[in-house]
């Protein structure tokens, strides 16, 4: 689960991370109150930047043709006039893709002088198994540019999950940055409270672009978070109700919300051909080998290692709801999973679908003779692959006639 800009900090602050002065706005009406009080607190600039689920915000564009997701205003006035343009209006990034995202919320924060910007981010890698903390002196640009121009210029330190942040590790970082006296004893002690952040929310990311030293009202230097992001684990979720209230339904696709009342794995795609899976490995294997023979999936769709009969029957409903979907792939392999069960609910929803659409499912393993024995009962017209490549094949071959 991702959730806003003002709500990452919002945790970050609790576990002792510096963060500008600043309060969210969710109305026109709420802004100048807000910016009033940025203003009151000593700023001479106050940022109002747009709230969405997505990144390049900066550099975004407004459908209505105002440049810019993230202003910085001189005065009161002026935040209210620029708020007044971005409010209700519909961001489009490049990360959002050209539809855009409509703007909900504001975070209205007291200006900063930035002396020096970097990159901070907590993560779990996958390839030793343990969290691993990501620093850069060059912050403010995408990671991922870093990494492929001047991956030298990432500092990686890992954390043995057992023991927790050591204060020397936290140090280490600081010193990557290059930090020296009173800004690294503080960068030390905000590295220690990123990461605290990352374990005690059960985050699968926090990051931190940039996190800037500025120049603070008495001439002196400070480090703040000035931009954080933090994605959540949904396995973990049940156990942080404070945090799943920070969900905003607004910020995610109608279908994956529908989706995820079922507990399934649900994202909407481009293509035009269904896929239905159980396992996320075998659903990014089912997505290759349709565009290998030549077809576009139309989502990812992963109904889980046990997935019910009327789970099934929700994840065909979901899959119709899509336009643009033109046949439907389900590709099977029971291990834990019952053939059977899924057969069932296929022909169940079938049924109650009415579906008019080509059909090619592919089963292998747990009980699969009898599930193919139902779909062969069904009187349904369902084509069947022996292989997952047969299946592709045969779908691509229908979605395309």
């Amino acid at each position: 689960m991702n959730i806003h800009e003002y709500q990452a900090k919002q945790l970050l602050a609790r576990y002792g991370v510096a963060v500008p002065f600043e309060l969210p706005a969710k109305s026109l009406a709420e802004v100048r109150p807000v910016a009033e009080k940025i203003a009151a607190s000593g700023s001479a600039k106050i940022v109002v930047k747009s709230q969405i689920h997505a990144g390049g915000r900066g550099k975004g564009t407004f459908k209505s043709g105002f440049q810019g997701g993230v202003k910085v205003a001189s005065s009161v006035d002026e935040a209210v006039s620029f708020a007044e343009k971005m409010l209700g209006n519909v961001l489009v990034t490049k990360q959002t893709g050209p539809e855009g995202r409509l703007v909900q919320t504001l975070l209205i924060a007291s200006g900063a002088k930035i002396k020096k910007e970097f990159y901070l981010a907590v993560l779990l890698d996958r390839a030793t198994s343990r969290p691993v903390i990501m620093a850069s002196t060059e912050g403010g640009m995408d990671i991922e540019e870093v990494a492929e121009k001047h991956p030298e210029k990432i500092f990686k330190q890992y954390i043995d999950p057992a023991v927790g942040i050591m204060p020397f590790q936290a140090r280490k970082v600081a010193a990557s940055l290059g930090l020296k006296g009173d800004l690294f004893n503080a960068a030390s002690k905000l590295i220690i409270g990123v990461y605290t952040t990352w374990w005690e929310c059960d985050a699968s990311m926090v990051e931190l672009n940039p996190l800037a030293v500025v120049e603070v009202a008495d001439g002196k230097e400070s480090i703040v978070a000035l931009d954080a992001k933090i994605s959540l684990d949904d396995n973990a979720l049940y156990r942080h109700k404070d945090i799943m209230e920070m969900r905003d339904l607004n910020e995610e696709a109608p279908l994956e919300i529908e989706a995820s009342k079922f507990n399934l794995n649900y994202i909407k795609l481009d293509g035009s051909i269904a896929c239905l899976v159980n396992g996320a490995g075998l659903a990014m294997a089912t997505m290759d080998i349709i565009q290998h023979f030549g077809g576009n999936p139309a989502n990812f769709l992963d109904v889980g290692g046990g997935a019910s009969k009327d789970q099934v029957s929700a994840a065909f409903k979901i899959i119709l709801q899509d336009p643009h979907v033109k046949g439907i792939f389900v590709n099977i392999f029971g291990g834990i999973m019952d053939c059977n069960v899924i057969a069932t609910g296929i022909v169940a929803a079938v049924k109650e679908t009415g579906l008019k659409l080509p059909l090619v499912v592919r089963l292998e393993g747990n009980n699969v003779l009898a599930g193919k024995q139902t779909l062969a009962d069904s009187g349904l017209t369902i084509i069947r692959g022996d292989t997952m490549a047969d299946a592709a094949k045969k779908v691509v071959e229908a979605v395309g006639k």
